[in-house]
């Protein structure tokens, strides 16, 4: 069995266990199970694959850089991506805002015994503040509280600088490549315990949120998976199959991973690693190109959050009995695109992100009251749209750039060989593993 397939049974065996949990209602089981157990793995699966991202990040980067060589492609891959990222996010909400709209989730809807309190409005930053702060003062203090943005800037000035010297860099070029395939190996590692990370993650979150909170809500929620699948198999997959020719199809299915991994963790930072592995060694987009526009991507890329901040918007603007009209719904999608750039990538950014929306159209934040007991479960659905949408941006710019293998894409087995895949067949490791060894018998010479 491989190990995509093991997570896929550990995340459904986690929504089953869960909702029995959740139904059981049991003090003991609720604090040492649930609070206990399941929050400790699934907190520690998490970490680590949190762990990873900043070395990998900046060893990718830095070959990546390294392996452009031409200062002017960089620019070039930065515009394209940074413009379609935009693009994407733009479209995304455009299209959450048309569909709430037309369904109107919230009409009629009885905000009495809702608890508003704790409920906190965030200031939105300006576009001054957001460009500014991409600037490190410290880049150490950077890559130590996981500021992706500033983390980038600093790794392409060094890698420029890098490119710049020519020779000289050839050994710490050759040292990040290697470091590059150690922290790749780690991921291998790391991601043998995903089942269990999964299911301990899955379970917790139905065990705490269960099924009856989508009752009151399920206008929004209905509106809100609608929208996000919507974008995820009609406008992405249409963006690809009409600016690459390549097949939405088995883009699909060599995303699965990073989509199950997405969905689990409700981070996109924290998928970063196993997006970079589907990108490169499944797709066939060049490391040169996704060590930019996967991290790029995960930090200023959030389709699946504009989604939701379309959809929640429309919702309690009719909940409320407020009309925003044209100029209210363009600037909902301004703030949007603005937010998803000045915002981390990590679980339940979404809601701060809603609130600088709503509060600069003029709604009640505590509306967000409404929604707070099923976002959890929205937001790993977003995520695994967000990560997605990452991919489709990344492949794109390389098909653009002639930074991808259509071989790669093309076979169903690419990235196996490495060992990193998570479709592995076991057998199929072993057997690679005996061609190595010392004492294999060797081939007869062609």
């Amino acid at each position: 069995m491989s190990l995509t397939m093991k997570i896929l049974i550990g995340m459904l065996a986690g929504v089953v266990v869960g909702a029995a949990i959740n139904t059981l209602d049991n003090a003991f089981i609720n604090d040492v199970v649930v609070g206990g157990f399941f929050a400790m793995i699934g907190t520690m699966f998490v970490n680590a694959l949190k762990m990873l991202v900043v070395p990998l990040v900046f060893f990718s980067l830095v070959c990546g850089v390294a392996g452009i060589g031409d200062i002017r492609v960089l620019g070039r891959v930065g515009t394209k991506s940074f413009g379609l990222y935009i693009f994407t996010t733009a479209v995304a909400i455009a299209t959450a805002i048309l569909l709430a709209l037309l369904i109107g989730p919230g009409q009629g809807f009885d905000m009495q015994g809702v608890d508003a309190s704790g409920i906190t409005a965030k200031e939105a930053p300006s576009v001054w503040e957001v460009f500014a702060n991409i600037v490190p003062t410290n880049p150490i203090q950077a890559f130590a509280s996981g500021e992706m943005l500033q983390i980038i800037f600093y790794t392409i000035i060094l890698g420029v600088a890098v490119v710049m010297l020519g020779d000289q860099s050839a050994a710490f070029v050759r040292a990040c490549e290697y470091m590059n395939e150690v922290m790749m190996k780690i991921v291998s590692i790391v991601m043998a315990f995903a089942p269990y990370g999964v299911f301990c993650l899955i379970a917790k979150t139905f065990a705490e949120q269960g099924i009856d909170l989508f009752v009151p809500v399920l206008a929004y929620v209905g509106t809100l998976v609608g929208a996000l699948f919507l974008h995820l198999f009609v406008t992405l997959m249409l963006l690809l199959k009409l600016t690459t020719g390549l097949s939405p199809l088995t883009f699909m299915k060599k995303m699965r991973s990073a989509q199950i991994f997405a969905f689990s963790t409700a981070s996109s930072n924290a998928t970063i690693p196993v997006t970079l592995q589907c990108i490169t060694e499944r797709i066939g987009v060049k490391n040169s190109v996704a060590s930019f526009t996967i991290p790029f991507g995960a930090t200023i890329n959030m389709d699946g959050t504009a989604i939701m901040q379309g959809v929640a918007t429309v919702f309690l603007a009719n909940v409320y009995g407020i009309e925003l009209g044209v100029a209210g719904y363009l600037t909902v999608i301004a703030m949007a695109v603005l937010a998803s750039i000045g915002t981390a990538g990590v679980p339940g950014v979404g809601l701060v992100m809603l609130t600088m929306v709503l509060n600069q159209v003029g709604l009640p934040i505590e509306g967000i009251a409404l929604i707070l007991g099923v976002d959890r479960l929205m937001d790993m659905i977003r995520t695994a749209v967000n990560i997605t949408g990452d991919a489709v941006v990344s492949t794109i710019v390389a098909k653009l750039e002639g930074e991808f293998d259509p071989a790669v894409f093309a076979d169903p087995n690419a990235g196996i060989e490495t060992g990193h895949d998570l479709d592995i067949d076991p057998a199929a490791e072993e057997r690679l593993a005996g061609a190595a060894r010392p004492h294999a018998r060797p081939q007869p010479a062609e």
